[in-house]
């Protein structure tokens, strides 16, 4: 009679459910053996720098102060301009101060030349009239010097003009309006003896040929 013997190998191996026996390994698998299944980082990423987390916050934070620097450069160019403005303004204003004071002036002696005169003198008195004139009153003079010239010459007159007070009542750069208050002392042969007539004159002046120049002479 024949026995079989049978090793503890063959019990080892159990056939599975297709009757094929694994073979028995001294070793675990490699449970991460797949190449595959390890996820790629990004190329390069040793070269990149993390984001940083208070960068956008730093951002945000400076917009108030870029703010304030623009509204502030805002401001500066608005009072620089304002300046410049009223700078215009006051040079503005000192010249017309400048013209209304030379005008005054120029009315002042042109009234005293206007009621001044010499019988012996005429011509002279009449061409400082003529050169101090311009426009309408000029005009208007020239036409009757000729008639008032004998006139003066016939009654040995003489007269003599002295302004009292001066006001400028309006002004531009090139015109202006003067109100005088003139006393004048007369002489003829009608009347020996001096008289006052006392007069308010109202001068419209024009800037003409570099000189204020009268070209309007009222008795209001």
């Amino acid at each position: 009679m024949k026995l079989s013997v049978t090793s503890d190998k063959d019990t080892d191996k159990k056939p599975d459910a297709d009757g094929e026996t694994p073979e028995a390994t001294g070793t675990t698998p490699d449970p991460v053996s797949d190449e595959s299944d390890v996820p790629e980082t990004a190329s390069g990423s040793d070269d990149q720098t993390p984001d940083d987390p208070t960068s956008g916050t730093q951002g945000e934070r400076n917009w108030p102060r870029r703010i304030r620097l623009a509204a502030l450069a805002v401001l500066v160019v608005g009072v620089l301009a304002g300046s410049g403005y009223l700078g215009w303004q006051l040079w503005q204003l000192r010249q017309t101060e400048q013209a209304g004071d030379a005008a005054r002036q120029a009315a002042v002696e042109y009234a005293r030349v206007l009621t001044s005169i010499d019988s012996d003198k005429v011509d002279e008195n009449f061409a400082a009239v003529l050169d101090g004139a311009t426009g309408e009153f000029k005009d208007m003079y020239s036409k009757s010097s000729t008639e008032l010239r004998q006139l003066l010459i016939d009654n040995k007159a003489s007269a003599h003009g002295v302004v009292l007070e001066s006001a400028v009542q309006s002004v531009t750069k090139d015109k202006a309006v003067v109100l005088l208050f003139v006393d004048q002392s007369v002489q003829n042969t009608s009347v020996p003896d001096p008289r006052i007539d006392r007069s308010r004159i109202k001068m419209t002046m024009e800037y003409v040929d570099d000189r204020w120049r009268a070209s309007k002479v009222e008795l209001p």
